[in-house]
């Protein structure tokens, strides 16, 4: 569990204080097991704090490691639990292994992709996130904050310190949509890979299962992305509710807004470019089996020329090998060579025929 007092300056606490600080708010980042440790503490402190406690749905919530992104409310507080897209741990040496990459490091890097949720527990003055063990977005923002210097810049909001919980939720919700950059990249390598094993003309592939495996990955990656649009539209509508307050409080809010229509926009994003891999998979599929049928036909198509050419052949040849000894040529010394002459002019003939209307060799 990490303590922190975020006002003019990013401060770390080295443990849970008893009243809350006159200015700024405090941010509590837990470890999912920490959280289930320590509830009865932080349960205690959120009442002499602010008057409420997470109720136990919400916590049973917060504990889950496989629930879906989504938002809920209370009068204390707000909730938002989002899945995180990234690369997981030992992803990026997947990198490493050569250039064109191999089915295996393509079945090991759609396995390592980590989805695993994050909870967020907004009150007015006090952020509990709860993340996944070695969590890299906490440790990200308390090394980033951290830098930060007091105030603000003109040329971005970013360069500040967060003004509220709120505010600091977005940022994070943000920089886990922005993580999709880099699982982005290893998807595309991956699923170009198998696309160019698919559509080899000399090769047979054999890797449907890890083609079967990526897809699926994609389904998944786009139900997390609904979810996660899901959740961030339905923390907009209550922000809409918020009651009007102060001009201060006005701009905030106005601020908030932005940045939830940037998170959004950033989702959207996300999601677009799922859908455009899962179709690329999906056509790259239907030109193998269409590929696969070309070369069918033309298999067929050959066979079916060279069917044709031997037909008049195996005629001439049963017709010399009947019983009689009335039939021409027979008896002649030359006989033979005159039906292996007409053999072989017939067979030339039928296949230049072919030739000229392009039922054999190449046909563009």
């Amino acid at each position: 569990m990490r303590i922190f007092h975020v006002a003019e300056r990013f401060v770390k606490l080295g443990e849970l204080p008893s009243h809350l600080p006159s200015h700024g708010y405090l941010w509590i980042g837990t470890s999912r097991r920490q959280f289930e440790v320590n509830l009865g503490v932080i349960q205690g402190l959120l009442q002499q704090w602010t008057g409420g406690q997470i109720v136990d749905l919400h916590v049973s919530d917060l504990l889950n490691n496989q629930l879906p992104s989504h938002f809920d409310y209370t009068s204390w507080y707000d909730m938002m639990v989002f899945r995180r897209l990234a690369a997981g741990a030992g992803t990026s040496e997947l990198f490493l292994d050569d250039e064109r990459g191999t089915v295996s490091s393509a079945k090991r890097a759609l396995e390592a992709i980590d989805t695993s949720p994050v909870g967020f527990v907004i009150f007015d003055r006090v952020l509990v996130t709860v993340h996944p063990t070695d969590c890299q977005v906490r440790e990200f923002f308390a090394t980033r904050l951290a830098q930060m210097t007091p105030g603000s810049d003109v040329r971005g909001a970013s360069t500040r310190l967060p003004t509220s919980p709120a505010d600091q939720m977005l940022r994070m919700v943000n920089h886990m949509v922005d993580g999709y950059l880099e699982l982005r990249r290893l998807l595309t390598r991956q699923l170009g890979y198998l696309q160019h094993e698919l559509l080899s003309p000399r090769g047979h592939f054999r890797s449907w299962q890890v083609l079967l495996d990526s897809r699926n990955t994609l389904h998944l990656l786009e139900d997390i992305c609904e979810d996660q649009r899901s959740a961030v539209q339905e923390w907009m509508d209550a922000l809409e509710e918020w009651p009007a307050g102060d001009p201060l409080a006005s701009r905030e809010r106005e601020l908030l807004r932005v940045r939830s229509r940037d998170v959004l926009e950033h989702i959207e994003r996300v999601l677009t470019h799922v859908r455009r891999l899962e179709s690329s998979a999906e056509t790259a599929v239907q030109m193998h089996f269409s590929a696969q049928s070309n070369r069918t036909n033309d298999i067929m198509r050959t066979l079916t020329v060279l069917t044709a050419i031997f037909l008049p052949l195996n005629l001439i040849t049963g017709f010399f090998g009947m019983n009689f000894d009335t039939l021409p040529l027979i008896h002649s010394t030359t006989g033979v060579w005159t039906a292996v002459g007409v053999m072989v002019a017939i067979g030339i003939g039928l296949g230049l025929f072919f030739w000229r209307k392009r039922y054999l060799g190449d046909r563009h």
